[in-house]
C-alpha cells in the first residue's frame, strides 16, 4: 500500500445535470416499484436545455406519468424556470413495454434455496465494493469531504443562507496521506453556479461560501483547511449560466462520484435507473456491504471485494478479495469467510437489502435520493448495505 501520497476527490450537487438525470431515472423506478414491487424497470435519461430524453424499458402493471415524474423532479431540485423550467421543458420519450410472460411474483423473502438459484442474472458484470479506516462511514476521507462540501451547498441554497446559488455546483478537495494516514488538506475547489445576482462579485462569493459551507463542512473534523491550504471559488470567474443551459447531462457520467472518488475501483457502469433484478446495480451495494464488514471486524485497514457474474447464473462466477498489504489475516481466509457468511445470489441481495419494498417504505421516494446523497456513507437514512452486522462473525475465531 502507496503510504505517503495526495489524493483528490470531486463530487456534485444535485442540480448538476448528469446527477439530474440519474435523479429523474431513480424517480422512474422508485414510482413504478411504489405501485409494483415486481416491475422490472430500466430508465435512462439525457437533457439539454430544456430538453429532456427519457428511454425506459419496463414489464410491469403499475401506471407510471413518466413524463410527470421527470417535470416534478426537476422542479423538486430548484432550477429557476430562466434556468431550466420544469414546465416548458420538452419531455421526449421512448418507450419498450415488455411482455408479463413467464414473470413470478413471489418475495424472494419467500423463495426456497433451489428458487434462488433458479433466479439467474440477465446481464454480465464485474463488480466492485471498497471500505477503508480513514473515516467512521470506512469509506476514503477526499470523497466523504466532497460530498459534505456539495451537500453543504445544497442546504445553504435551500435554506436561503446563500440564495443566490445555482442547484448546479461541484466540489473537489485534496488530502495528502503520510504514512497511509491523513494528514492535511492540500486545496479545496467550489465551482458554484449563481444566479438572480448580476452585481454579484468573487470576493463575495468567497467570503459566503468560506462562511456558510467551507467552514460548516469541516466542524467538528480532526483534519481541517490549513494556512497552507489552497481554496479555489470560481478560479476561471463567476458562472452566471449553469445547469443545463450552460452544459448538457447523462445518466452514470458521475460514477466515480457515486462510489469511490475514484480512490478504488468500480465497475463504470450506470448505478441509478436500473430496479432491484440488475445485477449492475445491487452487486455494487452487495460488494460494499461485503468490504466494510470486513474493515469494520479488524481484518484489513483496506478492503475490495470483486463479484464477477455471467448470464444464466445466479451466484457469481468469481469472488475475489484485496486487502493492500493491510490484512490481519490473509486473502483466502477472508475470502473463505465471506463465501460461508455471505449470500452473493442475486435474489439473496434483494431479499436481504429488502430492495424491491423501500421505495413503498419511503413513499416512493428511495432511490432517487442516492445520486445526491450519496450511494455509500451517511447518506439521507440507514442504507441497507450500510450495516456492519456481520463483522462479529467474521472477525470470530472460529468464523
Amino acid at each position: 500500500m502507496k503510504k505517503t501520497f495526495l489524493f483528490t476527490s470531486e463530487a456534485v450537487t444535485e442540480g448538476h445535470p448528469d446527477c439530474v438525470c440519474d435523479i429523474i431515472a431513480d424517480a422512474v423506478v422508485d414510482r413504478f416499484l411504489q405501485q409494483d414491487p415486481f416491475a422490472r424497470v430500466v430508465t435512462e435519461c439525457a437533457l439539454s436545455k430544456n430538453v429532456v430524453f427519457l428511454a425506459a424499458r419496463f414489464a410491469s402493471n403499475a401506471v407510471v406519468d413518466i413524463p410527470a415524474v421527470a417535470r416534478r423532479t426537476i422542479e423538486d431540485i430548484g432550477y429557476q424556470p430562466s434556468e431550466f423550467s420544469a414546465e416548458e421543458s420538452t419531455v421526449v420519450t421512448s418507450f419498450i413495454v415488455k411482455s408479463m410472460e413467464g414473470r413470478t411474483d413471489v418475495d424472494e423473502a419467500e423463495m426456497s434455496d433451489k428458487e434462488l438459484d433458479k433466479l439467474t442474472v440477465k446481464n454480465q458484470v464485474t463488480q466492485f465494493g471498497f471500505a477503508c479506516s480513514q473515516t467512521p462511514e470506512l469509506l476514503p476521507l477526499p470523497i466523504v469531504l466532497a460530498r459534505r462540501l456539495a451537500r453543504q451547498l445544497t442546504g445553504a441554497r435551500r435554506r436561503g443562507e446563500v440564495p443566490y446559488l445555482s442547484p448546479d455546483c461541484t466540489t473537489q478537495v485534496g488530502v495528502e496521506f503520510k504514512k497511509g494516514k491523513a494528514a492535511r488538506i492540500h486545496s479545496i475547489t467550489l465551482i458554484a453556479g449563481t444566479h438572480g445576482s448580476p452585481d454579484l462579485g468573487l470576493e463575495e462569493l468567497r467570503g459566503d461560501l468560506n462562511k456558510w459551507v467551507i467552514g460548516p463542512a469541516f466542524e467538528g473534523e480532526t483534519v481541517r483547511p490549513d494556512a497552507k491550504t489552497e481554496i479555489f471559488v470560481n478560479p476561471r470567474g463567476m458562472l452566471y449560466r449553469s445547469g443545463p443551459a450552460a452544459h448538457s447531462g447523462m445518466t452514470g457520467r458521475k460514477s466515480a462520484s457515486d462510489t469511490y472518488g475514484g480512490y478504488a475501483r468500480h465497475a463504470g457502469s450506470a448505478l441509478s435507473g436500473k430496479g432491484p433484478l440488475r445485477i449492475d446495480r445491487v452487486a455494487a451495494y452487495a460488494a460494499r456491504y461485503a468490504a466494510k464488514n470486513v474493515v469494520a471486524a479488524g481484518l484489513a485497514e483496506e478492503c475490495e471485494i470483486q463479484l464477477s457474474y455471467t448470464i444464466g447464473q445466479a451466484r457469481p462466477v468469481s469472488v475475489q478479495v484485496s486487502t493492500f498489504g493491510t490484512g490481519t489475516v490473509g486473502e483466502d481466509v477472508i475470502k473463505q469467510r465471506l463465501e460461508k457468511h455471505f449470500d452473493f445470489r442475486l435474489g439473496a441481495i434483494v431479499r436481504d437489502f429488502n430492495l424491491r419494498r423501500l421505495p413503498g417504505e419511503y413513499r416512493g421516494s428511495f432511490y432517487r435520493m442516492l445520486p445526491a446523497y450519496g450511494h455509500f456513507g451517511s447518506s439521507f437514512t440507514a442504507l441497507p448495505w450500510e450495516r456492519t452486522d456481520k463483522s462479529e462473525l467474521l472477525g470470530a475465531s472460529d468464523a
